[in-house]
């Protein structure tokens, strides 16, 4: 048994829980699709982000840009119907687009470099004044449908220029004068408008970063935040339709966002400008088998207890598996990015999400925190969460100061207990599986719940967690409201033979 943790209820931690403020998604074309806003409309039913951003905005799918001849004269004009189908769907799904400025649309591009397997062009415009004048063309007409709170819209330039593949030969000098054009358009336009960059992943992301800073600095450029990317696995091995990584040292990558955190605060100018991750996840492949596990769970759970320290906002890299940059998943469990599998099927990292939502909605005064929880309190108690990225279970007492008959609920996401991987796989894998599969697949994918009375001795009520390994577990102790109806026994009814 574990020293028993005394939990002071004066403490005050600092714990920016910003789970809910946006999640990613595949190419915003997809949202075009029924299964698509079926996953979508779940998550939000279960968990509800604020903000949703995806890849292709203005590629060729969505087919808001076109140049049309007139007398001998390139012309353009704009459509907006898929645009206005995708985000009235988002509306009606409660959430709101972060708005990534990508990828370049065909006619308006200055070379044929694309990308994934839906063909996105990765290369600058050929003229910068038409493509900013597509930018704040799109704005006014978000602004005339959706009305102010399109302000609110945060606004990223492009995504990952520091990788050849998603901006031709990863031209820092060529990004840093697309930013500037767009940048400038937007705000003249309306200086409310809340714009950043400079989105990269990983390759050179110090020397990116400071030079970013530097060039809106000498610029008189002032970005109202700055954005970034955060995968933690080590180079993948393929095998067949999947990549297998190894997880690295989570010290070792949060170090790596401090690092911009400092390298950003290290300008004047630019000190304490938020910082928004706007890809999370561990592997940053859409075939990365760890996406599916309960390891997944434990550690994405681990990192959003840290991830607030030094960013605004930290977006998961996606909510579900309608994604298709590498061509269409053969099976549903692919390792995709998603929080739900085909047929919205919540993998165990659902949850993870899940309870960090209801802990920010539990209370915000943090009085615990460290490397395997997280403890917040509001005027009816206490509610936690505990992770397990270890081989073998542990057991953690707690000592609650609390007075009166608490009631202790628990919910429970492990190897054992929820994982609907292991179900897949014991039922043979199928590809495809059928409806009465899917939903056995369901019932194997909810947390054990639990729950149990608890007396305050002498001021203070004790409870004690096991975690297994890969486990999360998160937990509410509170105040019991004992209202028995007139003449019902628990006990005696139980008892009955």
């Amino acid at each position: 048994m574990s020293a028993k943790t005394v939990i002071d209820p004066n403490n005050s931690i600092r714990f920016n829980n910003n789970v809910d403020f946006c999640v990613g998604t595949g190419r915003l074309g997809l949202a075009l699709t029924e299964e698509y806003l079926d996953e979508l409309r779940y998550v939000q039913r279960e968990i509800g982000f604020r903000h949703i951003r995806g890849h292709g905005l203005f590629s060729d799918d969505v087919a808001i840009y076109h140049e049309y001849e007139e007398n001998g004269e390139t012309k353009v004009e704009y459509n907006y119907t898929y645009i206005d189908r995708i985000f009235d769907s988002y509306q009606k799904a409660g959430i709101r687009p972060f708005l990534e400025l990508g990828f370049m649309p065909c006619q308006l591009a200055s070379g044929d470099q694309t990308i994934f397997y839906w063909k996105g062009n990765t290369t600058p415009p050929k003229d910068y004044r038409k493509w900013t004048d597509m930018v704040v063309a799109l704005l006014a007409h978000l602004r005339s449908r959706y009305g102010e709170q399109v302000l609110e819209w945060p606004i990223e330039v492009w995504n990952e220029p520091n990788l050849p593949g998603f901006w031709y030969k990863a031209d820092m000098e060529e990004y840093f004068k697309l930013f500037k054009e767009t940048f400038l358009a937007i705000k003249d336009c309306d200086s409310r408008f809340k714009i950043g960059g400079p989105a990269i992943c990983g390759v050179f992301d110090a020397k990116w970063i400071t030079e970013f800073m530097t060039f809106c600095r000498d610029n008189g450029l002032r970005p109202d935040s700055v954005t970034r990317h955060h995968y933690t696995v080590e180079f993948p091995e393929n095998v067949g339709h999947y990549d297998y990584s190894k997880l690295q040292d989570p010290e070792e990558r949060l170090g790596n966002l401090q690092s911009t955190r400092d390298i950003v605060d290290s300008f004047e100018e630019f000190k304490g400008l938020p910082i928004h991750i706007t890809e999370f996840s561990t592997s940053y492949t859409p075939k990365g088998v760890i996406h599916d596990t309960n390891l997944n769970a434990a550690y994405i759970a681990q990192q959003l207890s840290r991830l607030g320290d030094m960013n605004e906002s930290y977006s998961y890299w996606t909510f579900g598996d309608v994604f298709e940059e590498q061509g269409v998943p053969y099976t549903p469990f692919h390792g995709g990015f998603g929080l739900v599998a085909a047929g919205c099927i919540p993998k165990p990292t659902f949850h993870t999400f899940s309870f960090y939502k209801q802990l920010k909605n539990f209370g915000s005064e943090c009085v615990l925190r460290d490397d395997t929880a997280v403890i917040v309190k509001n005027e009816r108690g206490y509610a936690g969460i505990l992770w397990n990225t270890g081989l073998e279970a542990y057991t953690r007492s707690f000592e609650f100061p609390v007075s009166g008959e608490q009631v202790l609920i628990t919910k429970t996401v492990d190897e054992v207990c929820c994982n609907p991987l292991k179900v897949w796989h014991d039922l043979g894998e199928p590809a495809n599986p059928d409806a009465a599969t899917v939903e056995l697949l369901r019932s194997a994918a909810k947390p054990l719940v639990a729950s149990d009375v608890i007396p305050a001795v002498s001021g203070a009520a004790s409870a004690e967690f096991t975690v297994d390994r890969s486990g999360v577990l998160y937990f509410e102790l509170t105040n019991r409201n004992f209202t028995p109806d007139r003449g019902y026994d628990y006990e005696r009814a139980v008892t009955f033979r």
